[in-house]
């Protein structure tokens, strides 16, 4: 049975065992950084696909009490991050070009699950796709997004 909140992850084949090493503490680093503060989880990284999560906290919220939209923006900009970065061997920068989104439905009071997966690669640009979903599995949000993809460090 498909996971209703994953409902993409089937069509992406895994990584290899030292690739998922890599990414598996992502967001995570030596310092804290955004998508940490905001409290992003990474639940699952394959070959050009990554999902991750926005545990639901009332602070999130915007006056209407549904999640702001800046921050299903920031779990969009940020869940194509390991889709995008997994298929280099070294470590690379990674800046945002692009960011459309369209907002379908709101996220109120539960979880935001986003699925982002890389729809074509160029040599140093690359699209991407991604939806989020709450966690009783209505999708709220569909995004294009695309990357800048610096040299080797």
């Amino acid at each position: 049975m498909t996971d209703p909140t994953a409902p993409n992850a089937a069509r992406f084949a895994p990584l290899p065992p030292e690739r998922l090493e890599r990414w598996a503490r992502f967001p995570a680093a030596e310092r804290v950084i955004f998508p940490s503060f905001l409290g992003l989880r990474l639940e699952e990284v394959r070959t050009d696909y990554a999902r991750m999560r926005l545990p639901y906290r009332s602070e999130l919220e915007q006056p209407a009490g549904v999640v702001h939209g800046g921050a299903l923006a920031t779990l969009i900009d940020t869940t194509v991050v390991p889709a995008i970065g997994c298929a280099y061997p070294e470590r690379r920068d990674l800046f945002t070009i692009s960011l459309q989104l369209q907002y379908l439905a709101p996220v109120a009071r539960e979880d935001a699950i986003c699925e982002g997966w890389v729809e074509k690669r160029g040599r140093s640009t690359v699209f991407c796709r991604a939806e989020v979903r709450g966690a009783s599995g209505t999708l709220t949000t569909t995004s294009s997004v695309i990357y800048k993809v610096a040299r080797p460090r």
